[in-house]
C-alpha cells in the first residue's frame, strides 16, 4: 500500500467516523452529542495548526545540527547575494 494510499484511508476512516458521530448513530451522552461533537473538526484543524508549528520550530531550533545543509544553504545566500550585486541590488 503507498503512502497516499495509506493517508486516503486513514482519512475515509477518521471522517466517516466522524459522520456516524455526528448524525448520531454511536450513542452518545446529550452533553457530548451537543457540544464536543460539532466542534471537533475545528480542534483537529486548530490542534494539527499547533503541530505543525512545533515541528517548524524545532527544525528551526536544530537546523544547524545539520552541518551539510548548513553550508549548503550559505553558499546558496552567497551566490544569490552575488548575483543580486551584479544587477546592482544593494543587499547589505
Amino acid at each position: 500500500m503507498t503512502r497516499a494510499q495509506q493517508t486516503i484511508s486513514i482519512a475515509l476512516l477518521v471522517s466517516s467516523l466522524y459522520l456516524s458521530l455526528y448524525l448520531e448513530l454511536i450513542p452518545l451522552p446529550a452533553f457530548v452529542q451537543r457540544d464536543i461533537v460539532p466542534v471537533l473538526p475545528f480542534w483537529f484543524l486548530v490542534s494539527f495548526g499547533a503541530w505543525l508549528l512545533f515541528r517548524l520550530g524545532w527544525g528551526m531550533l536544530t537546523f544547524r545540527d545539520t552541518p551539510e545543509a548548513y553550508a549548503e544553504l550559505m553558499e546558496e545566500i552567497k551566490q544569490a547575494k552575488a548575483d543580486l550585486r551584479t544587477k546592482g541590488v544593494d543587499v547589505d
